[in-house]
């Protein structure tokens, strides 16, 4: 009776650190959660909506934004229609992921009108931003 106690024990410590051993994520690939919890630094510009890479149509006055396409690309669009939150200078505002920006940088943000002038006038052009994905 001791002896199968002690094999049984032994195999389930086995299966149990078999289980406690971290899965490798591969090259290349970012897990859309990791943006979630990072608060990026960037630019941030303002363009006028239209039809945008996630699908939807937007105009101007809504709060949307266009995340730069190398990160659109990384995350295979998952964050589509997810919510930003924007820091410029102590204020904050909250948009949604709609579009692409092909010229943005990697960490920089192309805003609608309407999101960019929450922060600052939109005759500043460039701003520097923080952002995170809510």
């Amino acid at each position: 009776m001791y002896r199968l106690t002690w094999i049984l024990f032994a195999f389930l410590s086995l299966v149990l650190s078999a289980l406690a051993i971290p899965v490798p994520v591969p090259q290349g690939i970012v897990s859309p959660e990791k943006h979630k919890r990072t608060t990026h630094s960037g630019r941030g510009t303002w363009y006028y909506p239209g039809l945008g890479n996630c699908g939807g149509t937007n105009n101007q006055n809504q709060f949307v934004v266009a995340i730069a396409k190398s990160f659109y690309d990384q995350t295979n669009g998952s964050n589509c229609y997810k919510n930003v939150q924007i820091t410029h200078n102590g204020q904050t505002v909250s948009a949604q992921i709609v579009d692409s920006c092909q010229s943005c940088g990697p960490n920089d943000l192309d805003m609608s009108p309407a999101t960019f002038k929450a922060l600052a006038p939109l005759s500043v052009g460039v701003i520097p931003i923080s952002w995170t994905i809510s």
